[in-house]
């Protein structure tokens, strides 16, 4: 089992690759850049992941984890209208985000397990009902919507006069409710999506 410190570097190591991969791309980042960005050698991001393909994988295994399990603590445990579980999720999403957006952009075969990923996660949540295209075209429509403002972020961003995305979250959120009809999500999950933010934002004033 490794030692708790070696846990420790190798997400510090792993969180720095993401970063560096979301600026750079996946052809433009080094070993040594990511272990400068990581406060690192070289040789322990190549003692704890191999090479940097071993390291982009852990990139996509964090990036599919972070998405199921933010997914499954909204849904399946009732956290969708906890303001502070969306504080979390503003608090931590940036460096995925980036990654992401930059492996969409460089149409890696990596983007295209994660993409597919998120659309059987969305699947789950979204139910057969009369009248509507079927679940899966629902889920794959719905997520393409999400990573495309990834995507464009940095426009996004700009038009809105941010410096981040995430700076702008509960108007984005509510922005994406106002635009997706409320029978494409789960009974009274936009509700509870809009209580969690007007929440969320009433403690950022404080």
């Amino acid at each position: 089992m490794p030692h708790s410190d070696d846990l420790t570097a190798r997400a510090r190591i792993r969180d720095a690759a993401l970063a560096e991969f979301g600026t750079q791309g996946i052809a433009g980042a080094t070993i040594r850049g990511i272990a400068k960005r990581a406060g690192v050698s070289p040789a322990l991001v190549q003692h704890h992941f191999g090479t940097k393909e071993g390291l982009r994988a852990a990139c996509d295994d964090h990036v599919l984890e972070y998405y199921r399990s933010t997914t499954e603590t909204a849904f399946e445990r009732g956290h969708i209208s906890d303001s502070s579980f969306l504080a979390k999720i503003y608090d931590s999403s940036q460096p995925v985000l980036d990654y992401l957006a930059r492996a969409l952009v460089d149409g890696t075969p990596a983007a295209a397990t994660v993409f597919d990923e998120m659309v059987n996660l969305t699947e789950r949540y979204f139910a057969d009902r009369p009248g509507l295209a079927d679940a899966r075209t629902r889920a794959i429509v719905y997520t393409s919507m999400r990573l495309g403002g990834l995507v464009l972020h940095q426009h996004v961003a700009r038009l809105l006069d941010v410096e981040s995305i995430t700076d702008a979250g509960p108007q984005l959120g509510r922005a994406t409710l106002d635009v997706v009809s409320p029978d494409i999500l789960p009974d009274g999950v936009a509700d509870q999506i809009r209580k969690a933010l007007d929440n969320y934002e009433k403690e950022e004033d404080r």
